[in-house]
């Protein structure tokens, strides 16, 4: 590999100009155009990085990370390991104390320059408070490594999946969904819509607050302009959350993202992954199994998480349910855009259920994590509580519907499941990413 900037040579990044500068029209949301991206490793040495970007030597990351101890793993995915680190005085004389995450590329991994260099490429020169900042990177000899900002609660996938009985409360996914699609509608709304292409739980970080930011931008593609439909390039991403479309022909667009939020929307609504062989057969895909119940509302019953019981309104269950199946449409023209989506979480953020009939009464909201601000005790356990579940449990069954457009098809693919999940953040893709992600030779 090529060599690379050093810490030590002048850093021209300073005289770029500022993503506020680059705005195309400050009337338009989103509206940012980026720099020409370097091609290769030799380029961004030319380029001299973006912005605030720093660039780090390998000696500096080591130290950070107390020689990249064992005892400072985060994680580790296709790209690599992950291991948290400091980065102060000691490392870099006048650098502000910051805790980071740094991730090593793996020389004999799945993944390599093309992906390392698309992160510095796109988080280099793009800021906004739903993506995760990169700090710097280093590139010296055969080494790169990505320096991002320390997210101290993880992944989402970390606390959605974990094999206990307290969950995630409703506020905080409704939450932590609204920040990941504001997140995807400032990628789509740039000049050039940036298209993410890799939207799942495991890439979806959060701050101290839960707020959610996205990571691992190796997968992200610019998409269609002018006239242009679509991009057609080889199909990657990661099995249980790629668009249809995508997956039969190759052709990308902003809508395959949509899909891809709609899938995680429904791992939220129901605590479950989007590909599991543990689960019966008929509902191992669970797009497949759950889309067609979500507009159901007695079957939402029996669909969405029951450790959440008593933490939301029939109303704003329903319309999420209904955001989730209009993400999931087959025909793309019928997902919503990612602004769209964007308006409809901002309008059932922390909802007011008084005088509405819960869909779950009584239960205990469970107070999680390390911002108990964020979640409220409830007891309703009165007379009102049974008077509800007899009311909701004794109403007529009706017959059950497919919950399907009659001018959707019916889906006709089967994907398999993606391997068993990992418990480290910043990462990009489970242990065994040759299994869970998808890598079929289209165009590129």
């Amino acid at each position: 590999m090529g060599g690379c900037l050093s810490a030590e040579e002048p850093n021209k990044a300073s005289a770029s100009p500022s993503i506020a500068d680059q705005r195309k029209d400050r009337s338009e949301p989103n509206g940012v155009s980026l720099l020409p991206p370097a091609k290769d490793v030799e380029d961004l040495r030319i380029i001299a990085g973006y912005g605030n970007v720093n660039v780090f030597t390998h000696n500096e990351l080591k130290a950070s990370t107390k020689n990249f101890r064992p005892d400072q793993i985060l994680g580790e995915g296709g790209f690599g390991i992950v291991y948290k680190g400091v980065i102060d005085e000691n490392v870099r004389p006048g650098f502000k104390y910051t805790q980071v995450a740094v991730k090593v590329l793996n020389l004999e991994g799945v993944q390599g320059d093309k992906e390392w260099l698309a992160e510095v490429n796109y988080l280099g020169q793009l800021s906004y408070p739903n993506l995760v900042k990169l700090v710097g990177y280093c590139c010296e000899g055969d080494y790169r490594l990505l320096v991002y900002e320390y997210m101290p609660c993880g992944s989402l996938e970390k606390h959605l999946f974990r094999r206990m009985s307290v969950a995630m409360p409703w506020s905080t996914r409704m939450k932590i969904a609204l920040g990941a699609a504001k997140g995807l509608a400032f990628l789509h709304g740039s000049e050039r819509p940036i298209i993410y292409r890799d939207f799942k739980t495991s890439n979806i970080l959060l701050d101290a607050d839960y707020n959610a930011k996205l990571s691992d931008f190796g997968l992200a593609k610019e998409g269609p302009m002018g006239d242009e439909t679509h991009v057609s390039t080889r199909v990657v991403g990661t099995k249980g959350y790629a668009a249809p479309e995508y997956i039969m022909t190759g052709h990308l667009t902003a809508r395959s993202d949509v899909y891809g939020f709609g899938v995680v929307l429904l791992e939220m609504l129901t605590g479950k992954k989007a590909m599991d062989k543990n689960r019966p057969p008929r509902e191992q895909n669970l797009v497949d199994w759950a889309r067609p119940l979500l507009m159901h509302s007695r079957k939402l019953l029996k669909l969405i998480d029951s450790r959440m019981e008593g933490q939301y309104s029939n109303k704003v269950a329903t319309e999420v349910a209904g955001l989730a199946y209009r993400c999931l449409s087959q025909n793309p023209k019928g997902r919503p855009t990612m602004n769209q989506v964007v308006e409809i979480l901002e309008s059932i953020q922390e909802p007011d259920i008084k005088g509405e009939m819960l869909l779950h009464s009584g239960g205990n909201s469970v107070t999680l994590f390390e911002a108990p601000k964020m979640y409220n005790n409830t007891s309703n356990e009165s007379s009102t509580k049974k008077k509800e579940d007899t009311k909701v449990h004794g109403r007529k069954r009706t017959k059950n519907g497919s919950g399907r457009s009659k001018s959707e098809p019916p889906m006709d693919f089967n994907v398999s499941s993606p391997s068993p999940d990992s418990d480290g953040q910043h990462q990009d893709g489970e242990p065994n990413s040759t299994i869970n992600r998808i890598a079929e030779t289209s165009v590129d």
